[in-house]
């Protein structure tokens, strides 16, 4: 025997020498599932924040994060409470086995697992259960293998993946979103504790739910942090008090159809880094349905932000509601779609004018009935203002003038100027022609404000951009920079809507014909914003103006990016800044080249008070009416003027005296009609 033993030493190291061998061999054929993990596209804005997210094919929100995000305390709760020697085991924790084997010999229950966190991962991984024992020696043939091929970061970011937390949501991250509103880097340990807990049974310990169930689940991490160390007395005291969430939150879903144009650029990216601010997003999505909750009609509404400098879109709001039950086709972006400018590309206009030598800011321009052919424009409201400087025609949106100055300047060479700045207008018949200044020609909400953009930077081209890696590859003029100040001051010369701030926003209103679409566009020093308000499926909206429904809300937009605005720039220096008398005599009035003015059909006429009549004489003075004829109006009483450059046809004047007095109203065009009154 004595002699054996040697034989048997040798015996036995060979043997385990070659069960190790067995051992190793078995874990490196072990068939390891994909490592791959499909995780939810992300939309981020532009400082990190999460804006939209989608779900993977299976349905689940999963979103991808890795130890570096995650709050060190909640790894510290996770393998106090989980797997205490994750560090120094490979895998499987034999301490663990024999403690846990031991127990249920003594107990004759299971009183202790002895899982690992690479256990629970390789069981996540092939989706296999927990109880069966066959179930478990594959669990750990699986861990042994990943703890080959994989390090422990590795691992941990597996288990922050995948980790169940019921229903459609897996992964810790997803979960921080869904239960606390907010990323898993800043975990208090309450909600480390509850978001550690929950993996273990998710659907019996949701806390919206069951609340009693995730408490007790809640503490019990919490004590056995304090046990080995992790927390303090203090830490789980005040854990202890913390209320649990109440409610699951929805995923945020902001700029929606921005991001679904972002995910059809890059389909195969994971992560999309947008210029889009998620605070000045989410603000203007709840304007957009306030807004159209006030106007009734089905009507939609379409906002865009950018930053005239970079060109980067900082909000986008492609409908009041992009799903629901009362969705208004909010499927479709309204920022995109084709739809009639009405008076928007006006200053565009002027602006080509001044650039042209065809007219100044103090040029005098005809607001008269004109014919071009067979094209008869018309002012919105009917009536025609006379001779008035080319600012007050802008300003008052006169449709002839702009008419006028559109033939002058060809339409042809309108349209090369809107392609310039980076638009795609669509013409209905396939031609230009004068009726493209007055809103016939398609274009969308980002195209102009787009243009706007131009206007704003002195008359130079940017390209709008909606991701923080585009960038901007055009680089034209499209007008001067002189031209461009005389339109930003003279669009920020017009009164603001009513109740609305009185700042120096340069903005322009427009309306489609058949009152379709409603617009207003706008900037100041640094912003530019557009609104669009109408109906998607181009149904009229009687009674609808940009100047009413759109602008107000412009207004409210730039309250939303900041309280003040940003102020415009000074005139260029070779900006000519004169007054009408000291213009060139070519540019003191512009006359249409072949424009034919029409004979009014009815000549002006005072109709209030009637010739002849017999009035009380009060402090009130006296109330005249008048029809017909061309603005301005001139008002006299007894030979001397009483009011002069008016625009309505309904003036109140102060006592004139008692006795006999003639009234006389004259016209723009020198035409008159007068009255005999008697005052008592």
């Amino acid at each position: 025997m004595r002699r054996s033993w040697p034989f048997l030493l040798v015996a036995l190291l060979l043997g385990g020498a070659a069960a190790r061998d067995g051992v190793d061999r078995w874990i490196d054929r072990t068939t390891v599932p994909s490592l791959i993990t499909d995780t939810s596209i992300e939309m981020r804005d532009r400082h990190g924040s999460l804006l939209r997210a989608y779900t993977v094919e299976d349905g689940l929100w999963r979103l991808g994060v890795s130890v570096d995000q995650v709050d060190g305390g909640f790894i510290d709760v996770l393998l106090a409470y989980e797997d205490k020697r994750f560090f120094q085991h490979s895998g499987v924790d034999a301490r663990a086995l024999i403690r846990a084997g031991a127990q249920a010999i003594w107990r004759g229950e299971i009183v202790s697992g002895a899982s690992t966190l690479t256990m629970q991962v390789a069981r996540l991984l092939e989706n296999s259960g927990t109880g069966a024992w066959h179930g478990k020696l594959r669990q750990m043939r699986l861990a042994l293998a990943l703890e080959r091929r994989l390090s422990k970061r590795e691992i941990l970011n597996l288990y922050l993946v995948h980790a169940p937390y019921g229903g459609n949501i897996e992964g810790l991250r997803s979960a921080s979103i869904a239960w606390f509103d907010k990323e898993p880097n800043r975990l208090t340990p309450a909600q480390s504790a509850l978001l550690v807990a929950l993996p273990q049974s998710p659907n019996t310990r949701r806390p919206d739910r069951f609340s009693e169930a995730a408490s007790k689940a809640r503490e019990r991490v919490l004590q056995r942090a304090l046990a080995v160390g992790v927390l303090t007395e203090g830490d789980v005291e005040a854990a202890l008090s913390e209320p649990l969430p109440k409610k699951k939150r929805v995923f945020p879903s902001l700029s929606p159809h921005l991001a679904d144009r972002a995910l059809a650029a890059r389909p195969d990216a994971r992560k999309h880094d947008l210029t889009v601010d998620a605070a000045l997003q989410e603000s203007l999505g709840g304007l957009a349905q306030q807004t159209v909750a006030g106007l009734g009609h089905k009507l939609s509404i379409a906002m865009i932000v950018a930053d005239h400098g970079t060109g980067e879109i900082l909000a986008s709001v492609g409908s009041a509601r992009y799903s629901g039950a009362d969705q208004r086709q909010g499927f479709i972006d309204m920022t995109r779609a084709k739809r009639s400018p009405g008076s928007t590309l006006k200053p565009l206009i002027y602006g080509l004018s001044f650039d042209q030598g065809l007219a100044h800011p103090e040029t005098m321009i005809r607001d008269a009935p004109v014919r071009f052919g067979t094209y008869a424009p018309r002012n919105f409201d009917g009536e025609f203002r006379g001779d008035v400087r080319v600012s007050e025609a802008l300003s008052q949106s006169l449709n002839i003038p702009v008419v006028m100055l559109t033939e002058a300047l060809g339409p042809a060479n309108l349209m090369a100027a809107l392609r310039r700045a980076g638009m795609d207008p669509k013409l209905p018949g396939g031609k230009a022609g004068l009726a493209v200044a007055l809103g016939g020609v398609g274009v969308s909400l980002e195209e102009l404000v787009q243009l706007y953009a131009v206007l704003a930077r002195g008359g130079d081209t940017i390209d709008l951009r909606w991701a923080l890696d585009q960038k901007d590859a055009r680089n034209q003029t499209v007008i001067s920079r002189s031209a461009a100040w005389h339109l930003g001051h003279i669009l920020s010369d017009i009164a603001p809507p009513p109740g609305a701030p009185r700042n120096r926003l340069a903005y322009k209103t427009g309306t489609s014909y058949g009152h379709r679409d409603t617009w207003a566009i706008g900037f100041d020093g640094r912003h530019v914003a557009g609104v669009w308000i109408g109906r998607p499926d181009g149904t009229p909206v009687p009674g609808a103006f940009g100047a009413d429904v759109a602008a107000p809300v412009l207004f409210d937009v730039f309250q939303y990016i900041k309280p003040e605005l940003d102020p415009l720039g000074p005139p260029p220096p070779e900006t000519i800044l004169s007054a009408n008398a000291q213009l060139p005599e070519p540019l003191r009035k512009f006359r249409g080249r072949n424009a034919v003015f029409e004979a009014p059909s009815d000549g002006l006429k005072l109709v209030f008070p009637p010739d002849g009549a017999r009035l009380a004489a009060g402090n009130e003075g006296v109330t005249i009416k008048f029809k017909h004829g061309t603005r301005p109006f001139t008002v006299l009483a007894n030979g001397l003027p009483v009011a002069t450059r008016l625009r309505r046809q309904e003036v109140a004047l102060p006592m004139v005296g008692k006795g006999a007095s003639t009234l006389t109203v004259i016209d723009a065009e020198g035409r008159s009609d007068r009255v005999t009154i008697w005052l008592d």
